[in-house]
């Protein structure tokens, strides 16, 4: 095993090493005091769409167990904590009558961080969108960028003076590709001019989210994390060089060149502009406001060839091998070099603020043995990759912070809770927590670091 003290070597004193979760993952009490439903509530009760009808009811029961999940980050020796904010607890219905018991939850939330010395960055939304605004047609209806922007401002008021940092959308690729053209995600559309109208009304409300923290609490780091592709192309064919091109610009570039550019990509824009919604007067400019940072949640990488079906719709590529024949159980190729040229990719093709890595893990399903998790291969994975961020940081680029997926075991969303990416085992039956060994020697290397600050 990597002696933990020889990797911490190579960050500098400041570096941050947090765990991450999100609310409808861990939380629970979806019906409690005054919470309403969102779309994974109701994406959770339809037939077919996840893992033998799995939901978010209990999750793990993070709602009132905070107390005691707060205080296993710090036994951990984690001193930053990722977790984001349930839209349909503050707002129940998405617009209208706020929910004040919903606010305190995270009051209390961000206090016993606070108490406990751990940071907290929160992120405004994490899919939970309530039920309610799907009536005006959910992302895909511009009204839905203005009611964000008026809940990230009632956030911010609320617990701006005591965030180390915010994020307005986790994982926009999710939410826009993933739930509205394959169908995967809530709320299981399978449409592509739905969902070019969700990419841009959530490029908007990432916006006008950022107005609104510089608004209400300016002096909170605002930031947006992105699940960015390492897009690799599957030969050196002129062929599949373009294809691994047109992949960069579908998956990546319709969220970074708004944000970092002021504009969509134009491959793109050829192909599918003219289904895309119409862009006001004044809405790129909303969209590319700077940044104080950004966020790359990675995994896996995405390795494309060309479709040369006549009349493929954008980006036109299917999968190419893996290289690497290693593999999670979620059944996702490990590879790590990925990591490291991707980051250089995007820093190559965009100005970008300091850069969090804030989400990065494994999915491995061990069980406890008498009373352990011997989950060496995730282990394995952590050292691998976070060997890479300290290999970035010596070549000079501008990585902050490390947020491991996850704290523990959760809804997985679409795999229910069958697939486990956690740090810490969680028990659904009895909510008993187990520190894996793979928890321990993270936590063994965050205690090496007091936590940095932005900027």
């Amino acid at each position: 095993m990597t002696d933990p003290k020889l990797l911490a070597a190579r960050f500098p004193k400041d570096f941050l090493f947090g765990v991450a979760t999100a609310a409808y993952q861990i939380e629970g009490a979806t019906k409690a005091d005054g919470r309403k439903a969102c779309i994974w509530d109701a994406f959770s009760n339809m037939p077919g769409r996840v893992y033998q009808g799995h939901n978010g009811d209990v999750a793990c029961d993070h709602y009132n167990r905070w107390e005691a999940d707060l205080d296993l980050i710090k036994d951990m020796g984690v001193s930053a904590y990722r977790f984001s904010i349930a839209w349909p607890r503050i707002i129940p219905d998405g617009t209208g009558r706020v929910n004040e018991t919903g606010l305190d939850f995270y009051d209390k939330l961000v206090d016993g961080l606070k108490d406990r010395g751990i940071k907290a960055y929160a992120t405004l939304y994490h899919w939970d969108l309530p039920l309610a605004l799907m009536g005006d047609g959910g992302w895909a209806a511009r009204s839905t960028a203005y009611a964000f922007q008026r809940y990230a401002k009632l956030v911010m008021a609320r617990l701006g003076d005591r965030l180390d940092a915010v994020a307005t959308f986790n994982e926009p690729w999710c939410s826009v590709w993933l739930s509205h053209l394959y169908g995967i995600h809530a709320p299981g559309e399978r449409n592509m001019d739905a969902a070019l109208h969700a990419l841009h009304y959530t490029n908007l409300a990432h916006g006008l989210g950022v107005d609104a923290i510089r608004q209400v609490a300016p002096q909170v780091p605002a930031g947006l994390v992105l699940n960015a592709h390492s897009v690799i192309a599957g030969s050196d064919s002129a062929a599949d060089k373009a294809a691994a091109e047109r992949a960069h610009q579908f998956h990546n570039g319709v969220f970074f060149d708004p944000v970092f550019k002021g504009e969509y990509p134009a491959e793109f824009m050829e192909a599918l502009g003219d289904r895309m919604p119409k862009i006001e007067d004044g809405d790129m400019e909303i969209i590319s406001q700077k940044l104080d940072w950004w966020g790359l949640n990675y995994y896996t990488p995405m390795r494309v060839a060309n479709d040369p079906t006549e009349g493929a719709e954008f980006p036109a590529t299917v999968s190419a091998p893996p290289v690497s024949d290693v593999k999670t159980d979620i059944g996702w190729e490990v590879y790590a070099p990925a990591l490291k040229s991707l980051v250089e990719n995007l820093y190559d093709r965009y100005t970008l603020p300091v850069c969090y890595i804030t989400e990065n893990g494994a999915c491995y399903n061990m069980g406890v043995e008498d009373g352990e998790v011997d989950d060496q291969p995730r282990l394995d994975y952590y050292k691998d990759h976070i060997g890479i961020v300290a290999d970035l940081i010596g070549d000079g680029f501008p990585m902050k912070g490390y947020f491991a997926w996850s704290l523990m075991d959760n809804f997985e969303w679409a795999e229910g809770y069958k697939m486990r990416f956690g740090l810490v085992h969680v028990d659904y039956d009895t909510q008993t927590r187990t520190v894996k060994k793979s928890g321990k020697w993270y936590g063994t290397l965050a205690s090496l670091f007091g936590g940095g600050n932005l900027g």
